[in-house]
């Protein structure tokens, strides 16, 4: 487990340095106002947020294997350490809190090595993308409430939803309406700046503008909070005072603290990761964690956090590498020598505005409505871990999440896909019978597809589809357990069960197509007797075979299926392709093509292109569908390639003709269901088009 030392700067593309030192000049300013803040909800002098933007950061930039995720002083760690030392009856920024802190930040480093080394890392690979989205959404919105009051000349608020929700409500009675109005105006040139211009580095220009507007105007005198003022110098290194406090008091404390910082910032690591195309090490950013936490206990700091609104920042100006990072602790050192009387001037609602208008670049309320359209399952896991984050607080809502994404899992494998399997005349092979009407079941076999491991939740399913579909004629049931990887006991019962019930009904039963470590697993179930009495066969061609039915396979319902020639084979594999492809959607899609046709046709003039449509060798079906679509925009075509109504009309029937002598000489076992369907695209075109219709009705009684 050796680690590796600044993965992201190695090979470093020197095109990136202007962008990386922006965003780290940016992050670095933006720092200055979050950590001083937190810093104070953790019960420590403001400036110690300043000290905990410095080494930390560096170092984990050196180990973090994320090219853009930035470490600081940040929210929940600082919440649940700050109330932890006013429930030990310690006073918030006094001598003694500042003695205690460094030792709760020791013990939660303490931990993250204790994680790394047990690989905890791994844990993230089980939650999903809806729940990433929500916890993140979720502590984005927690900390936009929380910087809300300051929008108002007020103080950040502290807690989940409802604790916020009453310190909003308890600012607004008291509204510096100049720090309102400060605030709100740089909100707005921020958001639309952030559409107009997005690389500008608007926030940097905002920043110097409230200094040099509260140096020479009436900040002051308008009562707007600026922050307070630092005294220049670099923190003191020194050992944390463990006899400060009893160990038991903060063994446990430190474990939830360092639990809300693995899975916090690995949950928003990865999610920045899979959105932005890269692949992070989780293991080694726990070590990362747990340096840069070591480091804040040896500079009398609180635990240190992976920050979501630096990180949103520093997407929003193109930092490329950790660089920025390094760009970032460095640039603090300048500041913290040389330049803390600038921070004195730095008006609270203008930085409040900068740090709202990132989180809400980060915000992934776009993903909700993605879910929304796409699966309402996935939408409310969304919305649970958002919720649970927002009013639980983000532990909670973690573990919500989780318990949710398993809950999912366990819904969706139970509902497995599944299928009824049959032959297309002329072919051999299986596919699944609701593809098309001209598949038809092998007669008298129930040939059963099973598309999911075999489980407690799931072997229902499957017991229930084949009894469900025996028939007084049925001589065996063939399951194609391809998909199934692994069986559980309940579902080995279940196979018992079924086998013995079918075997009384005088019904064959066989197992097919599965891997043989699956073969494996059933002896060790105890149903090794399916094996050696013959139940259990590489393929299905080999389990009709142990029943006497060969190739070509006897159809239900007395379908031809003498073997064909090769072409004709390939034209019958091609029936309904369309169909296949774009399942309820296909009639939609069909006319979408036309409509891309015809606006090709405005161009090129090429009629009988138009005819064939998009698709390369359309099989029949689809071409006598395509053609009573194109019907309905005869006059549409007729206007732009200039031909006569009735010359084109008898063009697209001369196409249908020849569609219809094709299907009559290729595939005369279909030729009763073309003329079926025939009949159906006629009475659908004279509902949609009776001009037309009466138009091709009278080409055809001419010929």
């Amino acid at each position: 487990m050796k680690p590796n030392i600044a993965p992201t700067l190695k090979n470093y593309n020197f095109k990136n340095l202007p962008k990386d030192l922006l965003a780290g000049i940016i992050i670095m300013a933006v720092s200055i106002p979050i950590s001083m803040g937190y810093a104070q909800i953790a019960g420590l002098p403001a400036v110690y947020g300043l000290y905990g933007s410095v080494f930390p950061i560096i170092l984990f930039a050196l180990l973090s294997t994320s090219p853009q995720f930035i470490f600081g002083v940040d929210a929940a760690p600082a919440a649940l350490v700050g109330a932890a030392v006013l429930s030990m009856g310690i006073e918030s920024g006094s001598s003694e809190a500042v003695t205690v802190v460094p030792v709760f930040t020791f013990f939660v480093a303490l931990w993250l090595l204790a994680f790394y080394f047990m690989k905890a890392g791994k844990l993230v690979n089980y939650i999903s993308a809806p729940v990433m989205g929500g916890f993140i959404t979720g502590i984005c919105t927690t900390i936009i409430l929380m910087q809300v009051p300051k929008l108002m000349g007020g103080t950040a608020g502290t807690g989940e939803l409802f604790e916020l929700a009453e310190h909003i409500c308890e600012t607004l009675k008291q509204i510096n309406t100049a720090a309102l109005l400060m605030g709100a105006i740089a909100l707005a040139i921020l958001l639309i700046s952030k559409k107009i211009m997005p690389k500008f580095p608007m926030a940097v220009v905002l920043m110097a503008a409230g200094a040099l507007f509260t140096y020479f105007g009436p900040v002051k005198e308008w009562n707007v909070p600026t922050l307070a003022t630092v005294e220049p110098g670099m923190p003191d290194w020194c050992i944390p005072d463990f006899s400060a406090v009893k160990v038991t008091e903060i063994i446990v404390i430190s474990l939830s603290v360092a639990v809300v910082i693995m899975a916090e910032t690995l949950l928003a690591e990865n999610n920045f990761a899979q959105k932005n195309g890269y692949r992070i090490d989780d293991n080694q950013e726990i070590l990362a964690f747990a340096i840069g936490n070591m480091a804040a206990a040896f500079i009398g700091c609180c635990p240190i956090n992976g920050s979501v609104s630096r990180t949103a920042m520093s997407e929003q100006y193109d930092g490329k590498t950790q660089l920025t990072g390094i760009v970032a602790g460095l640039s603090m050192i300048v500041v913290l020598l040389f330049c803390t009387g600038f921070i004195g001037y730095l008006p609270i609602p203008v930085l409040t505005a900068i740090v709202i208008s990132a989180l809400m670049g980060a915000t992934e309320f776009h993903l909700a409505k993605r879910l929304w359209k796409v699966s309402r399952t996935e939408f409310f896991i969304f919305a649970g871990a958002f919720l649970g984050v927002l009013i639980l607080g983000t532990i909670n809502g973690v573990l919500i999440g989780i318990i949710l994404s398993f809950a999912e899992m366990i819904i969706r494998t139970s509902k497995p896909a599944r299928c009824f399997l049959g032959v297309q005349p002329g072919h051999s092979h299986f596919r699944d019978m609701a593809e098309s009407t001209n598949i038809h079941a092998v007669d008298g076999v129930i040939i059963y597809r099973f598309s999911s491991s075999l489980f407690f939740a799931n072997s229902q399913v499957l017991v229930r589809d084949i009894e469900d579909s025996i028939k007084s004629d049925t001589k065996a049931v063939i399951i194609d357990a391809g998909a199934i990887g692994s069986i559980d006991i309940t579902a080995a019962d279940s196979i018992a069960i079924l086998h013995k019930s079918l075997k009384e009904k005088g019904i064959k039963f066989y197992m097919t197509e599965h891997i043989a470590g699956l073969n494996d697993q059933l002896r060790k179930l105890g149903l090794g007797y399916l094996i050696e009495d013959g139940c259990v066969r590489r393929t299905i061609h080999i389990a009709l075979k142990d029943m006497g039915i060969n190739r070509p396979y006897p159809l239900e319902g007395g379908v031809d299926n003498a073997a064909r020639s090769a072409s004709r084979k390939r034209a019958d594999n091609r029936v309904q392709e369309f169909v296949w492809a774009f399942g309820s959607e296909s009639e939609e899609q069909i006319e979408k093509q036309i409509k891309l046709q015809i606006e090709q046709l405005k161009k090129t003039k090429d009629v009988e292109k138009i005819m064939h449509g998009r698709w390369a060798h359309m099989d029949e079906f689809d071409q006598d569908e395509w053609l009573e679509h194109l019907e309905e925009h005869l006059k549409e075509i007729v206007n732009i390639s200039g031909k006569d109504e009735k010359t084109l009309a008898a063009h697209i029937e001369a196409h249908r003709r020849d569609v219809h002598e094709r299907i009559a000489k290729e595939h005369p076992e279909l030729a009763e269901k073309f003329a079926e369907r025939r009949h159906l695209l006629d009475k659908h075109l004279k509902e949609r088009r009776p001009d037309v219709y009466s138009l091709i009705e009278k080409l055809r009684d001419e010929k």
